[in-house]
């Protein structure tokens, strides 16, 4: 079992290593508060809790951060999974730590509906804070990194659902912010539980083909060196296999087994200045034959993680192929440590050049009117390692996913751009807006002012996200009619290919429970959203499915049941019977039927209401104004609206709901509370939630005896200051 003091003296030792001069003391503070604070809690390998955080500080101090953020890392698990607090942290070690380790928290304690919505808002919340301070996520990858080296301790499910989501996220992710030590191990980890035994064949061919290899790499290894030693150019060189990961990616891609696979060795040559890596280059295409096409110059144009070196591929005598980067020290440390070594040497506060983060504004941008589950897809693609470099008129580097078209370019340049666009011109040549971009291609867009904005096609053929955004969003403003038309077909037609009928959708108590469950406030928003392209027919049924089937099956367990509560309906004779009231209510020409209140508007004595006959469930009473009994007069409905009355009643309470509106301010929930419980007012709910611009909701659910002493109840909860307005309650 591993031990605290072993863990502890590493991250001395690292400490001591890439941060010279730091506060010690400091840091032996952390830990020991750290310590205390999970004293009680354990690692799955039984080991105490304490460990995962020194070892995380550990790679944290290895990136070369700086004192605070090596604070966060011995702190990052104290506000989720202990009593520390936020204000707690902030006095011992300074509100910069405390911010940190804020922000690497998870958002554990909030409801969602989906396992895709909390990944989604977990994910824009850690977009949210890089945005703010790149430590924030960098630490965060620091934990996921030792969670992975620890993977086998856990669960089979665990494994899998984890290293899935390593290779989804945090290795892209990773790869985004230039970090490719990184990346590299956590493709390797994840590939060891989600391919077991690719990963193992691969492991067992390295292992068996070691000296072969390493007697290869030595001898290019040290023609290279000899070469740049006789020219008198200082230099480190150096060569590796590829990581297992990559190794599999190309089996997959080329369809090749292991030992048909040549492009397997890669070597590093580093020098000290940018012009003795041109230098260098052509050293090697002096000694080596040139492989065509596979030469890269990310010197002179980085990649958008900062990443700089010269690549090429060339076969040596044997005739194998290998490829030869060529960097300065600093773009080395760059390469490796990627985002974390550019904000070292920026000397800054973590706030990074707006220009190298751009890419995270626009994936915070991405997650607007999208689908949860669309955008944790998404992200997989604007953060794949497979990018195309093109070119402006005047120039400028633009950066696209792989197989992007000239619809991405020009989104990418401006969203007025996109929708102004009539076509495309590729080195100076006209072309599809769907030909596929490549690298080093000029594109000029060719726009109009008469242009009628994008095609629906289009979502088809870009391939970034931030076009597909942007084209949405320009549906979603300028054509909601016809929005609602294309989602309304598209809605009904997979209804009725899944064979469910659309009318149980319009059902005054179905109908709400399904929207609900959509996530839209009407059908009419559910069909623009269709139309613009912000959700599918085919999820928005698939989500609803269940529930229109259990109200198929209560229809046909209940058809015995039906009759009898419509038995005296149309009866003349039934008519002139006495009714008894039930639940204090009284429904014309039925006798004896079960009652219950709608949860959509609350009906109270004094309210003029109206009842609906719902299958199986008896007549549902609801507000003559409820938004539900709008199509009450609908020949398809019309028949299964009854008469009621509320019966002579002393003192039976009803449940009702009241929305406040306020502003924002500290004591308010208090106020509330005070009058209901001044006024002897039974409250069952009362809660509030903050909106933007300042303002607030309070929800309040209580019993009332009839809808006067709920208006005298709403009057002085009105009179409470900053509450601004007041409605009845819609659940």
């Amino acid at each position: 079992m591993e031990t605290f003091e072993f863990h502890y003296g590493q991250l001395q030792s690292t400490v001591a290593k890439h941060l010279p001069g730091a506060d010690t003391a400091l840091i032996d503070q952390a830990v020991e508060y750290a310590r205390n604070k999970h004293k009680e809690q354990k690692r799955k390998d039984g080991s105490p809790y304490i460990i995962h955080p020194l070892a995380v500080a550990k790679v944290v101090a290895e990136m070369g951060l700086d004192l605070d953020a090596v604070l966060g890392a011995l702190l990052h698990d104290c506000i989720e999974d202990t009593d520390a607090s936020h204000e707690e942290i902030e006095r011992l070690f300074g509100q910069t730590v405390a911010e940190l380790v804020e922000g690497v928290t998870k958002l554990t304690r909030a409801n969602f509906s989906s396992t895709e919505q909390a990944q989604m808002e977990n994910l824009r919340k850690m977009f949210m804070a890089m945005s703010k301070d790149i430590r924030v996520v960098l630490i965060k990858i620091a934990d996921r990194l030792h969670n992975m080296r620890t993977m086998q301790y856990q669960t089979p499910a665990k494994q899998v659902s984890k290293c899935r989501e390593t290779m989804d996220i945090y290795a892209p992710l990773a790869h985004r912010l230039g970090m490719q030590k990184i990346k590299w191990e956590l493709e390797d980890i994840a590939l060891r539980y989600l391919e077991p035994e690719e990963y193992d064949g691969i492991m067992s061919y390295l292992r068996a083909h070691k000296e072969q290899d390493e007697a290869f790499m030595h001898t290019i290894q040290d023609t290279i060196a000899q070469r740049l030693d006789s020219v008198d150019i200082h230099h480190t060189a150096y060569g590796r296999i590829k990581h297992v990961y990559s190794i599999f990616r190309k089996m997959r891609a080329q369809d090749k087994s292991l030992d048909e696979l040549y492009d397997v060795y890669a070597f590093r040559v580093i020098v000290d200045t940018i012009p003795d890596c041109y230098n260098v280059l052509g050293h090697i295409h002096d000694l080596f034959n040139l492989v065509p096409g596979r030469f890269k110059d990310y010197i002179s144009t980085p990649k958008p993680n900062m990443y700089q070196s010269l690549h090429t591929t060339v076969i040596g005598t044997q005739g194998i192929p290998f490829e030869v980067q060529i960097r300065t020290w600093e773009m080395h440390e760059v390469a490796e440590y990627g985002v974390a070594a550019h904000w070292k040497y920026k000397q800054g506060t973590g706030e990074g050049n707006e220009k190298d983060f751009e890419w995270v504004r626009r994936l915070l941008e991405s997650q607007q009117d999208t689908d949860a589950e669309d955008y944790v897809q998404s992200l997989k693609i604007d953060m794949f390692d497979d990018e195309v470099f093109v070119f402006t008129p005047k120039g400028r580097i633009v950066s696209l996913p792989a197989g992007s078209t000239p619809i991405d370019f020009a989104y990418a340049i401006h969203s007025g751009v996109g929708n102004s666009m009539i076509g495309a011109k590729v080195n100076n040549r006209i072309t599809t807006i769907d030909a596929t971009l490549k690298n080093g291609d000029i594109i000029e867009v060719l726009t109009s002012k008469n242009a009628k904005g994008p095609s629906r096609d289009w979502l088809n053929i870009c391939k970034s996200n931030q076009a597909r955004t942007k084209i949405k969003q320009w549906f979603k403003k300028e054509k909601r009619e016809e929005n609602v038309l294309h989602g309304r077909a598209s809605f009904e037609a997979e209804m009725r290919r899944m064979g469910l009928p659309l009318s149980l959708t319009i059902e005054p108590e179905l109908g709400p429970q399904l929207l609900k469950k959509l996530s839209f406030d009407t059908w009419e928003d559910m069909y623009a959203a269709i139309g613009y392209g912000g959700l599918t027919a085919v999820k928005a049924v698939g989500r609803i499915r269940d529930d229109i089937n259990r109200a198929l099956k209560n229809q046909q367990s209940d058809k015995q049941m039906t009759p009898s509560v419509l038995r005296n309906v149309g009866d003349p004779e039934a008519g002139k019977a006495n009714r008894h009231a039930v639940n204090g209510i009284i429904v014309e020409d039925i006798d004896s039927c079960m009652i219950k209140f709608a949860k959509c508007c609350t009906p109270v004595p004094g309210d003029g209401i109206i009842g609906f006959i719902t299958k199986g469930f008896g007549v549902s009473i609801h507000r003559i104004d409820c938004p539900n009994t709008a199509n009450r007069h609908e020949p398809i409905q019309a028949a299964r609206w009854v008469n009621v009355r509320w019966a002579n009643q002393d003192s039976q309470p009803f449940d009702t709901t009241l929305e406040l509106e306020c502003v924002t301010r500290d004591g308010l929930l208090l106020d509330v509370a005070t009058i209901m419980t001044s006024n002897r007012i039974r409250t069952k709910e009362l809660n509030g939630k903050d909106l933007p611009g300042g303002k607030s909701v309070f929800t309040v659910r209580f019993e009332v005896k009839d809808v006067d002493e709920l208006e005298s109840i709403r009057n002085k909860l009105m009179a409470i200051p900053d509450v601004i307005s007041s409605r009845r309650g819609q659940n």
